[in-house]
C-alpha cells in the first residue's frame, strides 16, 4: 500500500511538471503575437500617414494651378501699392464725357485732351493716357525745432483756434510728371497727413500741362530738348525767378525743391536766377510752373 501512494504522488508531481511546462511554452508565445500585432499595426498607420500626405500635397498643388496662383510669393509693398491701383482703375466706372472716350480707347493721347483745351476731372483719365508716372512731394513744411532749427518736411501743419481747441489741418504739394515735357502739381489739404497727400496727387494729376523744351544756349550746338528754348521768368508773391537755357552737363543750377519740377519735366541743365523769399518753397513752386508756363505763351 505504501509503494502504491508513493506512484500516485510521484506521478501527479508528473503532471504538474508537465503542466507548468506547458504554460511556460504558452506564454511566451502569446507575448511574441502581441508585439507582432503591435509593430504590424504601426507600420500600417506610417504607411496611411503617407499617403494621405501625398494626396492632400497634390490636391493643394491641383488647386493652386485651377486658380492660377501657382507657387506663392511674398508681395512687396510696392508691387502691392501697384496692385491695389491696377485693381481701383480696372473697377474705374468714368463719370465726364472725356473719361468715356479714354475708356473707349477713343483717346490714346494726352497731348489730344491738351491741346483741345478740355478739362481733366478725373484723374484716372491721366492714370490710363500716361502710366508709369513718377510722383514726388515737395518740402513745404518745417518740423518743429528750437531757435527755428527743425528739418523741412512735405506736410505743412496749420491750426485754427475754435471753442473746442486748436484744429489741425495738414497741407501737401505734389509733382507728377513723365519725364517727357508733361508735368502736373496739385496742393491738397486734409485733417490727417495720407488723406492730404493722396488728393494732392489726385489734383496734380488733373493739372497737367505739356512744357516745350529745346536748346538755345550759346555754348551747345546740340538738338536735345535738355533745357528751356528761351529765358523765362516767373513771379509769386515776392518770390521772382527767372530760367537761363544751359549748354549739356552743366545741371540744374536751382534749388533743391525745384530741382524735383524740372526733373519731373525732363530738363537737365539749366541755370537760374532768383530774388525775394526763395525759403518759401510753397512760392517759389508757383513762381517756376509760371515761368514754364510762358514758354508756350511766347512766340519766338
Amino acid at each position: 500500500m505504501a509503494d502504491s501512494n508513493i506512484d500516485k504522488k510521484e506521478a501527479q508531481a508528473e503532471e504538474l511538471r508537465e503542466r507548468e511546462m506547458e504554460k511556460d511554452i504558452q506564454e511566451p508565445k502569446e507575448a511574441n503575437a502581441e508585439e507582432n500585432l503591435k509593430e504590424v499595426v504601426k507600420i500600417v498607420e506610417e504607411k496611411e500617414k503617407k499617403e494621405e500626405e501625398k494626396i492632400s500635397k497634390e490636391a493643394e498643388k491641383n488647386f493652386k494651378v485651377e486658380e492660377g496662383r501657382g507657387e506663392y510669393k511674398r508681395e512687396s509693398r510696392e508691387d502691392r501699392f501697384a496692385r491695389e491701383a491696377q485693381e481701383k482703375l480696372d473697377a474705374w466706372v468714368p463719370k465726364t464725357d472725356l473719361g468715356r472716350k479714354v475708356r473707349s480707347n477713343k483717346v490714346k493721347d494726352i497731348d489730344e485732351v491738351l491741346e483741345s483745351g478740355l478739362k481733366i476731372m478725373e484723374p484716372e483719365i491721366t492714370d490710363i493716357l500716361m502710366p508709369g508716372l513718377k510722383v514726388d512731394t515737395l518740402f513745404i513744411g518745417q518740423a518743429k525745432g528750437k531757435f527755428g532749427g527743425g528739418k523741412r518736411r512735405a506736410f505743412r501743419q496749420t491750426q485754427k483756434k475754435t471753442k473746442e481747441g486748436n484744429v489741425l489741418t495738414f497741407g501737401v504739394m505734389a509733382v507728377v510728371g513723365d519725364g517727357k515735357g508733361h508735368i502736373g502739381i496739385g496742393y491738397g489739404r486734409a485733417a490727417e497727413t495720407l488723406p492730404a497727400k493722396e488728393k494732392a496727387i489726385r489734383k496734380a494729376k488733373m493739372n497737367m500741362v505739356k512744357i516745350k523744351r529745346g536748346c538755345a544756349s550759346f555754348d551747345c550746338s546740340c538738338s536735345e530738348p535738355h533745357s528751356v528754348p528761351l529765358s523765362v521768368k516767373g513771379k509769386c508773391s515776392s518770390v521772382v525767378i527767372e530760367l537761363i537755357p544751359a549748354p549739356q552737363g552743366t545741371g540744374l543750377v536751382v534749388n533743391d525743391e525745384i530741382k524735383k519740377i524740372l526733373r519731373a519735366v525732363g530738363i537737365r541743365d539749366i541755370y537760374s536766377k532768383t530774388s525775394g523769399k526763395t525759403r518759401t518753397t510753397f512760392n517759389m513752386a508757383k513762381a517756376c510752373m509760371a515761368a514754364l508756363n510762358k514758354i508756350g505763351d511766347i512766340q519766338y
